[in-house]
């Protein structure tokens, strides 16, 4: 077994986290599953294994429907940290079924393929609005400009979330995603923590008002559902708010970002794409798989498995690395070169199994619009300077990037 001391696989250094890449070609080198001491996690780097794995149901994101934590081998939350492990663990990707099962049914109602048809106009109409007013200022951020009021909006539209609060919205989300990292710090589960309080007083309020006056929203049609006899508890509307609002916009921010950052790298594939915007739908899947937003998912085992000889037992923890799967040459021809054409690409970036996105056609529209409304409003666009990227492994993405026109 490879010490972690023998590994390039290091969360906490700045020069993995600029590119993980290399390292998880060790990994995949050194077999199917690795034990990483510092995490004590069993890291699953092969794109067949961590696809198999997340439709496991031996594996889950909670273990608390079978064992206590006592049972199950692990300490509980730190008292001080429970608003966070409150909200959190009342969101459907947290939870087993059959309590997600439920909400999941109740949430997908507004993410059909056909709902989401329909928000197709506003999203571009926004979009185009955001890049208009890059353009008119010469350039700016894309992050702020662009990346971050996109998904945000939209998000927040469906939610019935009133326009003059929206911006307290990505601070909260902000602080909260903290907590999805590898072994936070004190600090950062104390502002995931107020973050937490603040936004759940917030919808706690905002669903009293919902009750006193419906509106054509995801907030108010969660009421009617409970109202109607589906059991859904304040607190689980408060975290399913929540996860929808951090889960509708993170990612899609993360992939805007590491996009654009990845087409400047590569000006040959930008001006390709410049000329040919049917490579569009085609380059939003494979940005998505060459710089991978999310780069790990955790799973408990809740009943022992065997990977490749090596029996895990209850009560580990597994890490699926995404960012890894998607750059395995087992599935993906030359998958360091970035080809915007790929044909064949089962990217695992929208998770698999019960928990796949439930967002991802939604963001989707959201990539290609925003890509859409950039290449033809702003067909000079260029990097201003060299983007300086986030220090957090897990969701991975930039601190912003400068562009000018």
């Amino acid at each position: 077994m490879a010490a972690a001391s023998d590994l390039a696989f290091d969360p906490w250094d700045a020069g993995f986290v600029a590119d993980p890449y290399p390292a998880y070609a060790e990994l995949r080198a050194r077999g199917r599953v690795i034990h990483y001491e510092p995490t004590d996690q069993w890291l699953v780097p092969h794109h067949a294994d961590v696809s198999a794995l997340l439709r496991d149901r031996r594996l889950g994101r909670t273990y608390q429907h079978r064992f206590t934590h006592e049972e199950f081998g692990r300490s509980a939350p730190a008292p001080e940290h429970e608003p966070f492990h409150t909200l959190n663990d009342h969101g459907m990707l947290d939870l087993e079924p059959p309590d997600h099962t439920r909400i999941r049914r109740l949430v997908s109602k507004a993410f059909t393929p056909r709902t989401v048809e329909r928000l197709k106009p506003y999203v571009e109409g926004l979009a185009g609005e955001l890049v208009s007013g890059l353009v008119a200022a010469g350039g700016g951020d894309l992050l702020t400009d662009v990346a971050e009021p996109l998904p945000v909006a939209v998000i927040a539209e469906m939610l019935g979330i009133p326009e003059p609060d929206r911006a307290l919205l990505r601070p909260w989300s902000a602080d909260i995603c903290g907590m999805y990292e590898l072994s936070p710090s004190e600090e950062t589960a104390a502002k995931a923590v107020r973050a937490s309080v603040e936004f759940s007083d917030y919808l706690r309020e905002l669903i009293a008002a919902r009750r006193k006056e419906p509106g054509d929203d995801l907030i108010s049609g969660l009421i009617a559902a409970h109202d109607e006899g589906d059991r859904l508890t304040e607190q689980e509307m408060i975290s399913t708010a929540v996860l929808l609002l951090n889960a509708g916009h993170e990612a899609t921010v993360n992939a805007t970002v590491n996009g654009w950052w990845a087409l400047f790298r590569h000006p040959g594939r930008l001006a390709a794409l410049r000329a040919d915007h049917s490579l569009i739908p085609s380059a939003v899947e494979e940005l998505m798989r060459y710089d991978t937003p999310l780069q790990l998912f955790e799973r408990w085992v809740l009943d022992e498995i065997e990977i490749d000889g090596r029996v895990i037992p209850r009560g580990a923890e597994i890490a699926l690395l995404f960012g890894s799967a998607n750059h395995d040459p087992a599935v993906f021809r030359d998958p360091e070169a970035l080809d915007l054409s790929r044909g064949d690409n089962p990217h695992i970036s929208f998770s698999a199994g019960i928990h796949y996105c439930i967002g991802a056609p939604l963001a989707r529209i959201e990539l290609a619009a925003s890509m859409t409304a950039l290449l033809t409003k702003a067909p000079t666009l260029s990097l201003a300077a060299e983007p300086e990227r986030k220090p957090n492994f897990v969701i991975r993405g930039l601190n912003g990037l400068s562009v000018t026109i």
